[in-house]
């Protein structure tokens, strides 16, 4: 299960580049991830979990982080 936040399920993604000409090549598109200590408020247990930048973003919004 790599390159997926485990909180939005955001994952890599396949597009196009287009050249100037407008031919176009296959690339993909990977999420900013990063490995961050998630506390769960119920349980006090803390969790290391693989979270996108908006995700992480959302929980700092929330008070979670």
């Amino acid at each position: 299960m790599a390159r997926v936040c485990q909180l939005t399920g955001k994952r890599t993604s396949t597009w196009n580049n287009v050249s100037h000409s407008v031919r176009r090549t296959k690339r993909t598109f990977q999420p900013n991830l990063f490995w961050r200590n998630i506390k769960d408020p119920a349980t006090g247990l803390m969790f290391r979990m693989r979270l996108s930048a908006k995700a992480i973003k959302t929980l700092k919004l929330k008070g979670v982080l």
